[in-house]
Formats: structure tokens, C-alpha cells, sequence
């Protein structure tokens, strides 16, 4: 479904991401993962379409993305929950949710969306009238992934969607991601947390100083001495 093949991305006249190439199916769940600054941000970023290509291809579904404007990746069925969430903080819940499905496809099922993210999140479902940024930094992930939902997506790009959450909140956040995945959108999960990602994931990809270092299945990625030792702390 996804294909990418030798992406170059950067900032100005800094290149970030150098000759990426990674591929996944229809409904996998696949991770990329990597230290702080390799480049995973920007990566993702730019399968978004908030970042410019500035070499590679870039298929979702045969479409070339790097041929359509930025603003009509989510008419070819691509949501991001961005590091950070960036949620608008003095609307309630319910308007955050609804600014996911402004497509006229995804408009058309309001309502059976806004009841698959109050089933997946029925914390939201009672707080739904309150302003999101008064909500817990969990609460708000959650508004931030079902917003990404509301979209309806065929693939959904998560960055760091555990990134300043207590451990628990966490736990619970990548159930959310598995219980999504299992209901068949595809997921690509760029993560920190590289056990909690590996545990969840079909497929890996490392990504260190912009570059694919190695990619594999993630139960054999998590069992190689050299990932076990610079990310898993385990010797």
C-alpha cells in the first residue's frame, strides 16, 4: 500500500532524512524506530505532507503523493497525530474531533466516527462539552488520535503518541494503537518507546542520523543483540 523509495527530506539547505526507502501493506502495523534526532519527526512529516520531498517517491495505494498538494493527502486517506498533539486548547472535545472530518467523504460519517472514538475513548464521550486544554496530557492524546480517526483513514501516521505520558497512560495508549490496527487501518508508529513498538509491530525499521540502519520483523529486531544493547538497555 505504502511505498517509499530513496526519500530525501531537510531544512533549508540541511538534509534530515537521507534516501529512505520502507513499504507496507494493507492493514500492517509497522514502526520506525530510532534516538532522539535520527530523523524520525521529519520522516513522518513528510509522508504527512507537511514537509517538501526533495528527492524519491512517495505511493500510497499507486498514487504518487509527492504529485498532490499537501492539503489533499487526507483525500487519498492518510491522518497524522503529530508530536505535541496540537490540539486548539479553548475548543471543547467534540469541536477538536470534528475539525478530523472537514472532507466532504469523512463529513459524511460524523456520526459513526464520533461514536467509534467514544467507544475506543469513553472518557472523552463524558467530557466531550469541556475544553480540550484543560484535559490531562493523556486525555488529550486521545482527542489528538481520534481526531486523526474522524478522518476515517487508510493509513494512520502516529508520532511519539507516548511521548511525556506516565508509564501507565502509555501502556494504554499503545492498546488503543493495536485495538485501531486490529479494526484494519494501517498504522505506521514512529516511537521512542522502541520495546513498547516492537512488541505491537509486524515490521521495524531503525532509523539512525537519517538513514535505515536495518528493518526486519519486529520480534527478530527485538531479539538482535545490537538493538537489545544501544535501545532496550539490555546487555
Amino acid at each position: 500500500m505504502l511505498e517509499v523509495d530513496s526519500l530525501r527530506v531537510g531544512y533549508g539547505d540541511a538534509v534530515a532524512v537521507w534516501d529512505v526507502s520502507l513499504a507496507m501493506g494493507e492493514r500492517e502495523l509497522v514502526t520506525v524506530v530510532g534516538p532522539n534526532g535520527a530523523g524520525k519527526t521529519t520522516l513522518i512529516n513528510a509522508l504527512a505532507g507537511l514537509l517538501p520531498i526533495r528527492g524519491g517517491t512517495l505511493r500510497l495505494g499507486g498514487v504518487d503523493l509527492g504529485r498532490v498538494p499537501p492539503h489533499h493527502f487526507c483525500l487519498h486517506g492518510v491522518a497524522l497525530v503529530p508530536e505535541g498533539r496540537r490540539l486548539f486548547g479553548s475548543m471543547t472535545v467534540e469541536e477538536n474531533l470534528e475539525m478530523g472530518c472537514y472532507a466532504p467523504a469523512a463529513r459524511a460519517h460524523r456520526g459513526t466516527s464520533l461514536d467509534r472514538v467514544y467507544g475506543l475513548f469513553p472518557i472523552l464521550g463524558e467530557r466531550k462539552r469541556q475544553l480540550a486544554g484543560s484535559l490531562s496530557g493523556g486525555q488529550q492524546q486521545m482527542v489528538a488520535i481520534g481526531r486523526a480517526l474522524m478522518a476515517r483513514p487508510r493509513l494512520l501516521l502516529l508520532d511519539e503518541p507516548s511521548l511525556g505520558l506516565a508509564p501507565a497512560i502509555a501502556d494504554s495508549v499503545f492498546e488503543v494503537v493495536a485495538a485501531i490496527h486490529s479494526d484494519g487501518v494501517a498504522v505506521l508508529l514512529v516511537e521512542q518507546n522502541v520495546a513498547a513498538a516492537l512488541a505491537i509491530a509486524a515490521r521495524a525499521y531503525v532509523l539512525e542520523q537519517g538513514r535505515i540502519v536495518a528493518s526486519g520483523p519486529a520480534r527478530e529486531l527485538a531479539q538482535d543483540p545490537r538493538i537489545r544493547e544501544a535501545y532496550l538497555g539490555q546487555h
